[in-house]
């Protein structure tokens, strides 16, 4: 049986906070989820973003039964804008969860999806003893940012991604959480 989160915990990043997503993130995560390069490096935002899509994310981002719990990318300490990614933690079964992640094109090549990662690696919410992920092989970056955060290369797999209506090839990756936890 998957476990339920009850409260959802602010965690700080060096250059930005990782946040619950709030009826305000609407038009930023609209306008970011809605860009073509965001939605293919996915595997579930459609593109083009249907009209509500970011409404319906926001809602069950914030509903607190929910097995999947979002944060968003927050650099409004630093002069930066409120929505500048977003990164999410799907719990599985056996204290495990899956973690994804989009940083908004304004923001790549900046470490700051590492620094997400990183954080909430770090922080651990869910107590999980082990983390998944899985990027498209198309997008080397990603998967440079899984690597440099102590995440261990599992194998080739696939995945359906919306945007592209197609299958595409991706890597999957493991971080094994607490003492040894590199693998």
């Amino acid at each position: 049986m998957l476990q339920m989160i009850e409260k959802q915990v602010t965690i700080p990043a060096e250059r930005f906070v990782l946040r619950p997503a709030q009826v305000s993130d609407v038009g930023l995560i609209a306008m970011h989820a809605g860009d073509v390069r965001v939605a293919e490096g996915t595997s579930s935002i459609p593109h083009p973003l249907p009209p509500g899509a970011a409404e319906a994310f926001v809602a069950r981002a914030m509903n607190p039964g929910q097995s999947e719990r979002v944060w968003v990318m927050d650099g409004t300490g630093d002069g930066m804008p409120e929505v500048m990614g977003v990164i999410s933690l799907k719990q599985m079964d056996r204290d495990q969860a899956e973690i994804g992640y989009w940083v908004a094109p304004a923001f790549w090549n900046a470490g700051y999806a590492s620094e997400a990662v990183q954080a909430l690696v770090a922080a651990n919410p869910l107590k999980n003893a082990a983390i998944f992920a899985q990027v498209f092989q198309d997008n080397p970056g990603s998967a440079r940012v899984l690597t440099n955060c102590g995440f261990g290369y599992l194998g080739d797999a696939e995945s359906f991604s919306v945007a592209r209506n197609a299958r595409v090839q991706t890597w999957t990756y493991l971080r094994k959480m607490g003492q040894g936890s590199k693998i």
